[in-house]
């Protein structure tokens, strides 16, 4: 590693540290089957503008990932990824799970309910652990905007954990399973809002 220049260590370095959160944020977004795709395409980008990539380079790989994803697949292809990846999660038989998994089973159809642009937030916020700032810069709009479409985002994926009939955004992906009654804690905690 000693041969290597300061700009191959600085990307070998960003890639490991990187590597498995970009490749967590496209299999939420689109499913196992095509994650590694992206994650090579990404680094491959990376890579070629490898100066270019700021610090911290997560948000920016982030973004590269979601323009990948944004301009090889399209949202049926994606959505239905989503899907075949929610169906991995059978429902529960009932009494042989504990309620965690309900809850997680829950919340997971209520995030397929939602329309991509609501999921792909709460996605950076909650699973990849980006504050606000972070995420705007990935989705492209300023921090004020992200906030408020945090805030709807949020609303309405409670409104459709619970089941709420007037949350009409889509169908729930795996369908004919209710949603337990067991309303699952579906919250970010004020250091996300920084």
């Amino acid at each position: 590693m000693a041969d290597q220049a300061p700009d191959e260590k600085r990307f070998t370095a960003i890639y490991d540290d990187c590597r498995q959160r970009v490749w967590a944020y496209a299999v939420s977004r689109a499913g196992r089957q095509v994650a590694d795709e992206v994650v090579s395409e990404t680094f491959a980008v990376a890579w070629r503008r490898r100066r270019d990539v700021p610090d911290p380079a997560l948000p920016w790989l982030l973004g590269v990932a979601r323009n990948v994803l944004r301009d090889d697949h399209k949202a049926e292809t994606r959505r239905a990824a989503f899907t075949a990846e929610l169906a991995r999660w059978a429902p529960p038989p009932p009494g042989d799970v504990a309620e965690e998994v309900a809850e997680r089973l829950a919340v997971l159809r209520a995030m397929a309910a939602l329309p991509e642009g609501d999921r792909e937030i709460l996605i950076l916020v909650a699973w990849q652990g980006l504050t606000p700032r972070q995420a705007a810069r990935v989705v492209g709009c300023s921090p004020a905007a992200l906030r408020v479409r945090l805030h709807r985002a949020r609303r309405r994926l409670v409104r459709a954990a619970e089941g709420d009939p007037t949350n009409a955004v889509g169908p729930v992906a795996v369908g004919a399973v209710a949603p337990p009654p067991v309303r699952p804690q579906v919250g970010i905690t004020s250091k996300e809002m920084s």
